[in-house]
């Protein structure tokens, strides 16, 4: 009877092991959203403001990374962007390199070599640090027309962010705008344009250089180019990989402002509400969210979750060395728990997406 017991249990052991490592568990997409500069001062004090709760607590997989640069205890967007687009270490201001200036390539260009659809969406110039380092290979991250005119060696399919100024008002003279368009971008002018399309590739560059704050009038373009991000890409049968950025929460940061970067936390929120909405329905769609650093070092002094009153200081006006959550839902998100490496989110999602370096 014991024979039959310990047998069976190996039975089980091993049919539980085979469902994790099966087709059913590995994510057809990937949403991969990043708040700049925000770290668990600025979560929480966003939660706060929101009178309690954010998207954030529908979460149970949850983790920490380790965002030094290959040069500096405290990173930079531009090496912790590249370390989760390429899984190296690099320098700060690197975008797309590793630590010897070499070019690697990026999730989002293993993606597209397997079919998939993608997409960079930002409240930041699309070709400031973080969305840049999904698509560009530059040595400098102010390098900003040469990283525009890598737009054109992908086949990404959909952009949106600042930065037009880098696109069509160039110091070569040449306008990426027609080069895109004539690689069958639709280039759009307007949010609400945007929210018309049905189909097909397209560009939305809505300010020349950094977009405004959300404080000042941005309107709902993170949220809207997000679901319209998902609701096009979903139309590939292979499958899915977009990068959405909250990128003025580190701005907030930056500037010591604890509204700005509460007011910029609030408006990513709606983006993971969004973002966990569709993986809900969708079932196959892995959904990690993080920052590149924390911004400022925040600390809440005092609150009120029912009025939504935050009271803060900050230590700095540049980045910091703490360790930053990682959150995942959906097929897949149990390897997200622990600590790691900040390289070892793109080992974990190119291993959720099956993707191959050859």
């Amino acid at each position: 009877m014991k024979k039959v017991i310990s047998s069976l249990l190996i039975f089980l052991v091993t049919l539980t092991a085979f469902g994790q490592n099966s087709k059913k568990n590995y994510p057809k997409n990937i949403i991969f959203l990043i708040g700049d500069g925000m770290g668990v001062s600025q979560i929480y004090a966003g939660l706060t403001a929101n009178k309690g709760h954010l998207a954030l607590e529908r979460i149970r997989n949850i983790g920490f990374h380790k965002n030094q640069a290959s040069d500096n205890y405290v990173t930079d967007s531009a090496a912790g962007a590249t370390a989760f687009s390429t899984g190296k270490k690099t320098y700060n201001g690197a975008i797309g390199v590793d630590a010897t200036q070499t070019p690697q390539i990026t999730l989002l260009e293993l993606a597209e070599k397997k079919g998939l659809a993608t997409g960079l969406v930002s409240t930041a110039d699309i070709t400031d640090a973080t969305p840049a380092a999904f698509i560009a290979h530059q040595i400098k991250r102010n390098m900003h027309d040469e990283i525009a005119k890598d737009f054109l060696k992908t086949d990404v399919d959909i952009v949106v962010g600042g930065g037009r100024k880098s696109f069509d008002q160039r110091k070569d003279g040449q306008n990426i705008l027609d080069s895109l368009k004539a690689k069958k971008y639709q280039i759009v002018e307007s949010l609400a344009e945007m929210n018309g399309i049905k189909q097909g590739k397209f560009v939305y560059l809505y300010a020349p250089g950094d977009p405004i704050k959300f404080s000042e009038g941005r309107g709902e373009v993170l949220l809207d180019a997000a679901k319209k991000s998902m609701e096009l890409l979903s139309k590939n049968s292979k499958g899915f990989f977009v990068m959405i950025e909250g990128g003025q929460i580190d701005w907030g940061g930056h500037a010591n402002d604890a509204n700005y970067a509460i007011t910029e936390m609030v408006d990513f929120n709606k983006s993971i509400a969004a973002a966990l909405d569709f993986a809900e329905k969708d079932k196959e769609t892995l959904v990690v969210i993080t920052a590149d650093h924390e911004t400022g070092g925040m600390a809440l002094l005092g609150g009120d979750m029912s009025t939504g009153e935050v009271k803060a200081s900050f230590i700095t006006k540049g980045h910091t060395g703490q360790m930053v959550p990682v959150f995942a839902f959906g097929p897949g998100s149990e390897a997200f728990q622990g600590i790691y490496q900040n390289t070892a989110i793109f080992d974990k999602m190119k291993a959720a997406l099956r993707l191959s370096q050859k």
